[in-house]
């Protein structure tokens, strides 16, 4: 095997990898050609019409501003044919990724609220699962989650829809949106009797809050994997804690950057979280609105944080084990991977493109309130 490789032949890598995804927003999932359609036909949801306008639109000042148009393009899928289009779009962006598998958040409550029927969006989701496997190779698992910023009505009705309806594919129980000022901790009944109807915990946290949050998510919620955690890297206890009982993390780079949590990729956390043991995953969290792929959150880790082919198999093989596929289905992932060749550590790398530019170079710290930037 060569000593040395092109960035070529860690692009090559990288597709081979067979890949899991486990942060992934359906609604956050919906494609450029999707979000145009939608908006053209509710122009009362306020969202451009024109691509390059929409693009601007994508451009997030904070993480506010980032929900306010997330919700904005939620607000627009209004049935079945545009919850299935939203599933075959995903399934299809995934296979190019060379993605088998991923696990999908949806939020029932906000769709339902909306004035969508549950029956419209279980088809929806019906349909389009079926048409992922069928079409484009790709299984799909759901994770209903709770918006937090609605309360405690959110969880108990979440939680009763989920566990009344059981659709073919639901695997996990999950608590999104703010963080700040929405403890963890008020979720706990509802988390406890998932768990205990055998669905897996899998709540935000620490993505715009601090360590504590993740904390609570662990102990008040018996969380088995946490959707982002890239605060844990300030919290040395916590590190610990996440490695020892192998409490992944559904790490988001290219979103952290998008949504001002992380000031530039190269400050990103992931490998600080790696050299402490932690299970980390890469994810793409709502892709289109963030401009990111699969693929390009690998390539990105490699060469902003220095990451090498090897690291980035292990990564892959993170994502398999972390998931909540079945048992033979994961030790076939992980043959693949193993029987990959892996690329010789010194890699040279291409000019960087399609990473995030946005964000300063600063030196900043994390807080209960958030990343703050250092003056």
């Amino acid at each position: 095997m060569p000593a040395n490789t092109t960035g070529a032949d860690l692009r090559a890598f990288v597709q081979a990898l067979p890949k899991v995804e486990l942060h992934v927003h359906l609604v956050g999932s919906a494609g450029i050609d999707t979000v145009l359609a939608l908006a053209r036909r509710h122009p009362e949801a306020g969202v451009p019409t024109d691509r390059a306008a929409l693009a601007e639109f994508f451009r997030f000042r904070d993480f506010d501003h980032f929900l306010r148009v997330y919700w904005a393009v939620q607000s627009m899928v209004k049935g079945r044919d545009d919850v299935r289009a939203l599933v075959v779009g995903l399934a299809a962006d995934l296979a190019r990724q060379n993605a088998r598998y991923a696990e999908v958040t949806v939020t029932p409550y906000n769709h339902l609220l909306d004035g969508m029927s549950g029956d419209e969006l279980l088809d929806g989701l019906a349909d389009g699962r079926a048409a992922a496997a069928a079409e484009h190779g790709v299984e799909l698992a759901w994770c209903f989650d709770i918006p937090g910023e609605k309360g405690v009505k959110a969880g108990r009705e979440t939680l009763l829809f989920a566990l009344r309806e059981r659709p073919d594919g639901l695997v996990g129980f999950g608590l999104g949106g703010p963080e700040v000022g929405v403890g963890r901790a008020q979720f706990a009944p509802f988390f406890t009797t998932a768990r205990e109807a055998g669905l897996h915990s899998v709540p935000h946290a620490g993505e715009t809050s601090g360590p504590a949050t993740i904390w609570s998510a662990v102990h008040d919620l018996g969380a088995e994997r946490i959707g982002h955690g890239t605060s844990a890297a300030t919290d040395p206890a916590l590190l610990a804690h996440l490695a020892e009982h192998r409490i992944a993390l559904e790490v988001c780079p290219t979103s952290n950057v998008r949504t001002g949590q992380v000031p530039t990729l190269e400050a990103h956390p992931v490998r600080r979280l790696l050299d402490h043991g932690v299970v980390v995953t890469l994810n793409t969290d709502d892709p289109p609105m963030f401009g990111a792929t699969l693929n390009g959150e690998y390539l990105a880790v490699a060469r902003t944080l220095g990451l090498r082919a090897a690291e980035l198999a292990q990564l892959a093989a993170n994502a398999v084990t972390s998931s909540f596929l079945r048992a033979e289905v994961k030790a076939a992932l992980l043959a693949e991977i193993d029987s990959l060749p892996v690329p010789g550590d010194e890699i040279l790398l291409p000019e960087r493109e399609n990473l995030p530019s946005v964000g300063s170079t600063r030196e900043g710290r994390w807080s209960e309130v958030g990343y703050q930037q250092d003056s």
